[in-house]
Protein backbone atom coordinates (compact mmCIF):
# COMPACT_ATOMS: atom_id res chain seq x y z
CA UNK A 1 0.00 0.00 0.00
CA UNK A 2 2.89 2.45 0.81
CA UNK A 3 4.51 1.71 -2.55
CA UNK A 4 1.26 2.37 -4.37
CA UNK A 5 0.85 5.71 -2.57
CA UNK A 6 4.35 6.85 -3.62
CA UNK A 7 3.71 5.87 -7.20
CA UNK A 8 0.41 7.79 -7.15
CA UNK A 9 2.15 10.97 -5.80
CA UNK A 10 4.83 10.80 -8.50
CA UNK A 11 2.15 10.49 -11.15
CA UNK A 12 0.40 13.62 -9.86
CA UNK A 13 3.62 15.77 -9.96
CA UNK A 14 4.23 16.86 -13.57
CA UNK A 15 7.72 16.57 -15.01
CA UNK A 16 9.74 19.75 -15.65
CA UNK A 17 9.17 21.04 -19.17
CA UNK A 18 12.37 21.47 -21.19
CA UNK A 19 12.72 25.05 -22.52
CA UNK A 20 15.43 27.36 -23.81
CA UNK A 21 16.17 30.34 -21.58
CA UNK A 22 18.19 33.53 -21.83
CA UNK A 23 19.35 36.08 -19.26
CA UNK A 24 18.32 39.66 -19.97
CA UNK A 25 21.14 42.19 -20.42
CA UNK A 26 21.03 45.94 -20.95
CA UNK A 27 22.28 47.19 -24.30
CA UNK A 28 22.49 50.41 -26.27
CA UNK A 29 21.43 51.28 -29.77
CA UNK A 30 23.89 53.36 -31.78
CA UNK A 31 22.96 55.33 -34.89
CA UNK A 32 25.56 57.03 -37.05
CA UNK A 33 24.83 60.37 -38.73
CA UNK A 34 27.11 61.40 -41.56
CA UNK A 35 27.54 64.76 -43.28
CA UNK A 36 29.86 66.04 -45.99
CA UNK A 37 31.95 69.15 -45.50
CA UNK A 38 35.35 70.68 -46.12
CA UNK A 39 38.50 71.63 -44.26
CA UNK A 40 38.92 75.32 -43.48
CA UNK A 41 41.31 77.33 -41.36
CA UNK A 42 40.25 78.00 -37.82
CA UNK A 43 41.13 81.66 -38.38
CA UNK A 44 40.98 83.15 -41.88
CA UNK A 45 42.23 86.75 -41.71
CA UNK A 46 41.93 89.46 -44.35
CA UNK A 47 44.88 91.86 -44.42
CA UNK A 48 44.29 95.48 -45.46
CA UNK A 49 46.15 98.79 -45.51
CA UNK A 50 45.30 101.43 -42.92
CA UNK A 51 45.67 104.17 -45.50
CA UNK A 52 44.73 104.51 -49.14
CA UNK A 53 47.08 104.64 -52.09
CA UNK A 54 48.37 102.92 -55.21
CA UNK A 55 49.70 99.37 -54.78
CA UNK A 56 53.26 99.22 -56.06
CA UNK A 57 54.12 95.66 -55.05
CA UNK A 58 52.40 92.43 -54.01
CA UNK A 59 55.06 89.72 -53.75
CA UNK A 60 52.79 86.85 -52.61
CA UNK A 61 50.31 84.70 -54.51
CA UNK A 62 47.64 82.16 -53.63
CA UNK A 63 49.14 79.08 -52.00
CA UNK A 64 52.31 80.81 -50.78
CA UNK A 65 53.32 80.26 -47.18
CA UNK A 66 54.09 83.43 -45.24
CA UNK A 67 55.69 83.99 -41.88
CA UNK A 68 54.89 86.51 -39.20
CA UNK A 69 56.23 89.92 -40.25
CA UNK A 70 56.70 89.00 -43.91
CA UNK A 71 55.86 91.68 -46.49
CA UNK A 72 52.73 90.85 -48.49
CA UNK A 73 52.06 94.20 -50.23
CA UNK A 74 53.41 97.74 -50.49
CA UNK A 75 51.92 101.10 -51.46
CA UNK A 76 53.71 103.84 -53.41
CA UNK A 77 55.40 105.69 -50.50
CA UNK A 78 56.25 108.95 -52.32
CA UNK A 79 53.37 110.97 -50.82
CA UNK A 80 54.09 109.77 -47.29
CA UNK A 81 57.84 110.36 -47.73
CA UNK A 82 57.19 113.96 -48.79
CA UNK A 83 54.82 114.43 -45.86
CA UNK A 84 57.51 113.15 -43.51
CA UNK A 85 60.06 115.59 -44.98
CA UNK A 86 57.65 118.49 -44.49
CA UNK A 87 56.97 117.43 -40.90
CA UNK A 88 60.70 117.20 -40.16
CA UNK A 89 61.26 120.72 -41.60
CA UNK A 90 58.44 122.06 -39.47
CA UNK A 91 59.98 120.39 -36.44
CA UNK A 92 63.35 122.03 -37.13
CA UNK A 93 61.66 125.42 -37.45
CA UNK A 94 59.75 124.87 -34.21
CA UNK A 95 62.96 124.06 -32.39
CA UNK A 96 64.53 127.27 -33.69
CA UNK A 97 61.53 129.33 -32.58
CA UNK A 98 61.69 127.75 -29.14
CA UNK A 99 65.40 128.61 -28.78
CA UNK A 100 64.68 132.23 -29.73
CA UNK A 101 61.71 132.45 -27.37
CA UNK A 102 63.69 131.01 -24.48
CA UNK A 103 66.55 133.48 -25.01
CA UNK A 104 64.10 136.37 -25.05
CA UNK A 105 62.40 135.15 -21.91
CA UNK A 106 65.72 134.62 -20.06
CA UNK A 107 66.73 138.22 -20.95
CA UNK A 108 63.40 139.63 -19.72
CA UNK A 109 63.67 137.54 -16.56
CA UNK A 110 67.10 139.02 -15.73
CA UNK A 111 65.92 142.55 -16.49
CA UNK A 112 62.80 142.01 -14.38
CA UNK A 113 64.97 141.01 -11.45
CA UNK A 114 67.04 144.22 -11.85
CA UNK A 115 63.94 146.41 -12.37
CA UNK A 116 64.93 147.47 -15.91
CA UNK A 117 61.81 146.06 -17.70
CA UNK A 118 58.08 146.18 -17.29
CA UNK A 119 55.67 143.43 -16.31
CA UNK A 120 53.84 143.46 -19.69
CA UNK A 121 57.09 142.81 -21.58
CA UNK A 122 57.98 140.02 -19.16
CA UNK A 123 54.54 138.43 -19.59
CA UNK A 124 54.77 138.73 -23.36
CA UNK A 125 58.12 136.91 -23.40
CA UNK A 126 56.68 134.18 -21.15
CA UNK A 127 53.69 133.64 -23.46
CA UNK A 128 55.98 133.57 -26.50
CA UNK A 129 58.08 130.84 -24.88
CA UNK A 130 54.98 128.77 -24.02
CA UNK A 131 53.64 129.15 -27.55
CA UNK A 132 56.97 128.04 -29.03
CA UNK A 133 57.00 125.00 -26.70
CA UNK A 134 53.49 124.03 -27.81
CA UNK A 135 54.43 124.42 -31.47
CA UNK A 136 57.44 122.19 -30.93
CA UNK A 137 55.32 119.45 -29.35
CA UNK A 138 52.84 119.71 -32.24
CA UNK A 139 55.67 119.42 -34.76
CA UNK A 140 57.04 116.35 -32.99
CA UNK A 141 53.58 114.74 -33.09
CA UNK A 142 53.29 115.51 -36.82
CA UNK A 143 56.64 113.83 -37.45
CA UNK A 144 55.54 110.75 -35.51
CA UNK A 145 52.28 110.64 -37.48
CA UNK A 146 54.11 110.99 -40.79
CA UNK A 147 56.46 108.16 -39.83
CA UNK A 148 53.48 105.95 -38.95
CA UNK A 149 51.80 106.68 -42.27
CA UNK A 150 55.03 105.86 -44.08
CA UNK A 151 55.19 102.56 -42.17
CA UNK A 152 51.55 101.89 -43.12
CA UNK A 153 52.57 101.74 -46.77
CA UNK A 154 53.95 98.26 -46.02
CA UNK A 155 51.48 95.45 -45.31
CA UNK A 156 52.94 92.55 -43.35
CA UNK A 157 51.53 89.23 -42.12
CA UNK A 158 50.73 89.12 -38.41
CA UNK A 159 51.10 85.32 -38.10
CA UNK A 160 52.31 82.25 -39.99
CA UNK A 161 49.86 80.95 -42.56
CA UNK A 162 48.94 80.30 -46.18
CA UNK A 163 47.63 82.84 -48.69
CA UNK A 164 44.14 81.72 -49.73
CA UNK A 165 43.00 84.73 -51.77
CA UNK A 166 44.35 87.89 -53.39
CA UNK A 167 41.96 90.72 -54.15
CA UNK A 168 44.29 93.45 -55.43
CA UNK A 169 46.86 93.58 -58.20
CA UNK A 170 49.88 95.94 -58.43
CA UNK A 171 48.89 99.30 -59.88
CA UNK A 172 45.42 99.38 -58.36
CA UNK A 173 44.36 102.16 -56.01
CA UNK A 174 42.97 100.84 -52.73
CA UNK A 175 40.98 102.44 -49.94
CA UNK A 176 41.70 102.08 -46.20
CA UNK A 177 40.39 98.76 -44.93
CA UNK A 178 40.06 97.16 -48.37
CA UNK A 179 41.21 93.52 -48.11
CA UNK A 180 44.32 92.91 -50.16
CA UNK A 181 45.09 89.25 -49.35
CA UNK A 182 43.40 86.55 -47.28
CA UNK A 183 45.59 84.40 -45.02
CA UNK A 184 44.63 81.13 -43.34
CA UNK A 185 46.56 80.98 -40.09
CA UNK A 186 48.42 77.87 -39.00
CA UNK A 187 46.97 77.85 -35.47
CA UNK A 188 44.22 75.29 -36.14
CA UNK A 189 41.86 73.74 -38.68
CA UNK A 190 38.11 73.23 -38.71
CA UNK A 191 35.85 70.82 -40.51
CA UNK A 192 32.88 72.87 -41.71
CA UNK A 193 29.51 71.22 -42.40
CA UNK A 194 26.10 72.50 -43.48
CA UNK A 195 23.66 70.69 -41.22
CA UNK A 196 19.83 70.66 -41.34
CA UNK A 197 17.99 71.90 -38.26
CA UNK A 198 16.57 68.46 -37.46
CA UNK A 199 20.09 67.06 -37.04
CA UNK A 200 21.06 69.90 -34.71
CA UNK A 201 18.34 68.70 -32.33
CA UNK A 202 19.88 65.21 -32.35
CA UNK A 203 23.35 66.47 -31.50
CA UNK A 204 24.68 64.87 -28.33
CA UNK A 205 26.26 67.84 -26.56
CA UNK A 206 30.01 67.39 -26.43
CA UNK A 207 29.98 64.24 -28.55
CA UNK A 208 33.17 63.35 -30.42
CA UNK A 209 32.86 63.61 -34.19
CA UNK A 210 35.07 61.53 -36.46
CA UNK A 211 36.23 63.39 -39.55
CA UNK A 212 37.78 61.48 -42.46
CA UNK A 213 38.84 62.41 -45.99
CA UNK A 214 36.18 61.49 -48.54
CA UNK A 215 38.73 59.93 -50.91
CA UNK A 216 40.86 58.36 -48.14
CA UNK A 217 38.65 57.19 -45.23
CA UNK A 218 41.68 55.92 -43.28
CA UNK A 219 43.01 59.49 -42.99
CA UNK A 220 40.93 60.70 -40.09
CA UNK A 221 40.90 62.94 -37.03
CA UNK A 222 38.49 63.57 -34.18
CA UNK A 223 37.00 66.82 -33.01
CA UNK A 224 34.23 68.58 -31.15
CA UNK A 225 31.66 71.14 -32.24
CA UNK A 226 33.25 74.56 -31.78
CA UNK A 227 30.71 76.86 -33.31
CA UNK A 228 27.15 76.69 -34.69
CA UNK A 229 25.82 79.46 -36.88
CA UNK A 230 22.86 81.16 -35.18
CA UNK A 231 21.16 81.80 -38.54
CA UNK A 232 20.31 79.41 -41.35
CA UNK A 233 21.55 79.97 -44.88
CA UNK A 234 18.74 81.77 -46.77
CA UNK A 235 19.08 79.47 -49.81
CA UNK A 236 19.86 76.01 -48.39
CA UNK A 237 18.12 76.53 -45.00
CA UNK A 238 21.00 74.73 -43.30
CA UNK A 239 23.20 75.82 -40.41
CA UNK A 240 26.98 76.05 -40.62
CA UNK A 241 28.67 73.89 -37.99
CA UNK A 242 32.41 74.21 -37.34
CA UNK A 243 34.16 71.22 -35.76
CA UNK A 244 37.56 71.94 -34.22
CA UNK A 245 39.99 69.15 -35.18
CA UNK A 246 42.54 67.71 -32.78
CA UNK A 247 45.96 67.16 -34.37
CA UNK A 248 44.72 66.85 -37.98
CA UNK A 249 47.10 65.00 -40.34
CA UNK A 250 48.95 66.93 -43.04
CA UNK A 251 46.86 65.17 -45.69
CA UNK A 252 43.85 67.19 -44.51
CA UNK A 253 44.70 70.23 -46.59
CA UNK A 254 42.59 73.34 -46.77
CA UNK A 255 39.58 72.78 -49.00
CA UNK A 256 39.68 68.96 -48.75
CA UNK A 257 36.29 67.23 -48.81
CA UNK A 258 35.65 65.30 -45.61
CA UNK A 259 32.92 63.12 -44.11
CA UNK A 260 31.92 63.75 -40.50
CA UNK A 261 30.41 60.90 -38.51
CA UNK A 262 28.46 61.50 -35.30
CA UNK A 263 27.53 58.43 -33.28
CA UNK A 264 24.34 58.89 -31.28
CA UNK A 265 23.81 56.28 -28.58
CA UNK A 266 20.43 55.79 -26.97
CA UNK A 267 19.81 55.10 -23.31
CA UNK A 268 20.02 51.52 -21.99
CA UNK A 269 17.41 49.24 -23.59
CA UNK A 270 16.48 45.55 -23.42
CA UNK A 271 16.07 43.34 -26.47
CA UNK A 272 14.83 39.74 -26.47
CA UNK A 273 14.53 37.00 -29.11
CA UNK A 274 11.32 37.04 -31.15
CA UNK A 275 10.46 33.54 -29.89
CA UNK A 276 10.31 34.78 -26.28
CA UNK A 277 7.34 37.10 -26.91
CA UNK A 278 3.83 35.87 -26.18
CA UNK A 279 0.56 37.48 -25.10
CA UNK A 280 -1.45 37.85 -21.92
CA UNK A 281 -4.87 38.84 -23.10
CA UNK A 282 -4.27 41.63 -25.65
CA UNK A 283 -0.95 42.76 -24.12
CA UNK A 284 2.50 41.41 -25.04
CA UNK A 285 4.16 39.34 -22.33
CA UNK A 286 7.11 37.02 -21.61
CA UNK A 287 7.62 34.01 -19.35
CA UNK A 288 9.85 34.82 -16.37
CA UNK A 289 11.87 31.96 -14.82
CA UNK A 290 12.36 31.87 -11.05
CA UNK A 291 15.99 30.69 -10.76
CA UNK A 292 15.42 29.25 -7.26
CA UNK A 293 12.24 27.21 -7.88
CA UNK A 294 12.74 26.90 -11.64
CA UNK A 295 9.09 27.83 -12.18
CA UNK A 296 7.65 30.29 -14.66
CA UNK A 297 5.29 33.24 -14.39
CA UNK A 298 3.82 35.51 -17.07
CA UNK A 299 4.68 39.23 -17.09
CA UNK A 300 3.43 42.03 -19.34
CA UNK A 301 6.03 44.09 -21.24
CA UNK A 302 5.98 47.20 -23.45
CA UNK A 303 7.37 46.81 -26.97
CA UNK A 304 9.39 49.71 -28.37
CA UNK A 305 9.93 48.28 -31.85
CA UNK A 306 10.50 45.08 -33.79
CA UNK A 307 13.92 44.49 -35.32
CA UNK A 308 15.01 41.51 -37.45
CA UNK A 309 15.30 38.52 -35.12
CA UNK A 310 14.61 40.46 -31.93
CA UNK A 311 12.13 42.63 -30.07
CA UNK A 312 13.23 45.86 -28.38
CA UNK A 313 11.40 46.55 -25.11
CA UNK A 314 10.90 49.92 -23.47
CA UNK A 315 10.01 48.51 -20.04
CA UNK A 316 8.90 45.35 -18.25
CA UNK A 317 12.23 43.53 -17.80
CA UNK A 318 15.28 44.21 -15.69
CA UNK A 319 18.87 43.19 -16.53
CA UNK A 320 19.75 39.84 -14.94
CA UNK A 321 16.27 38.31 -15.15
CA UNK A 322 15.85 34.91 -16.86
CA UNK A 323 13.16 34.45 -19.50
CA UNK A 324 12.01 31.57 -21.71
CA UNK A 325 13.24 32.11 -25.25
CA UNK A 326 11.89 28.94 -26.92
CA UNK A 327 9.33 26.33 -25.93
CA UNK A 328 6.72 28.75 -24.60
CA UNK A 329 3.81 26.71 -25.97
CA UNK A 330 1.60 25.06 -23.36
CA UNK A 331 3.33 26.79 -20.43
CA UNK A 332 1.19 27.85 -17.49
CA UNK A 333 1.97 29.92 -14.39
CA UNK A 334 3.84 27.99 -11.72
CA UNK A 335 5.01 25.26 -14.09
CA UNK A 336 8.47 23.83 -13.50
CA UNK A 337 10.92 24.09 -16.39
CA UNK A 338 14.28 22.55 -17.23
CA UNK A 339 16.68 24.84 -19.17
CA UNK A 340 18.20 23.39 -22.31
CA UNK A 341 21.52 24.15 -23.96
CA UNK A 342 20.94 26.80 -26.67
CA UNK A 343 23.06 27.52 -29.71
CA UNK A 344 25.32 30.60 -29.87
CA UNK A 345 23.10 32.09 -32.57
CA UNK A 346 20.00 32.14 -30.36
CA UNK A 347 20.91 35.06 -28.09
CA UNK A 348 21.04 38.40 -29.87
CA UNK A 349 21.78 41.91 -28.67
CA UNK A 350 20.65 42.45 -25.12
CA UNK A 351 20.47 38.73 -24.09
CA UNK A 352 22.86 35.96 -23.15
CA UNK A 353 22.44 32.20 -23.08
CA UNK A 354 22.22 30.29 -19.82
CA UNK A 355 24.08 26.95 -19.60
CA UNK A 356 22.05 23.87 -18.66
CA UNK A 357 21.69 23.15 -14.98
Amino acid sequence: MALAACQSEEAREPAARPVSVVTVEAGKVANDIEFAGEIQAKKDVGLAFRIGGRVSERPVNIGDRVGAGQLVARLDPSIEQNALAVAKAALAAARGELVTARSAFDRQERLMAQGFTTRPRFDQALRAQETAQAQLENAEAQVALARDRLAFTELRADADGVVTARNVEPGEVVQPGQVVVQIARDDGRDAVFNVPARLLEAQAGDATIRVALADAPKVAASGHVREISPQADPQTRTFEVRVGLQDPPEAMRLGSTVIGTLELTSAAIVSIPVGALTQQGAAPAVWIVDPGQMTVSLRNVDVLRFDPGKVVLSQGLEPGEMIVSAGIQALHPGQRVAPLQVSEEAPRQGTSAVPPS
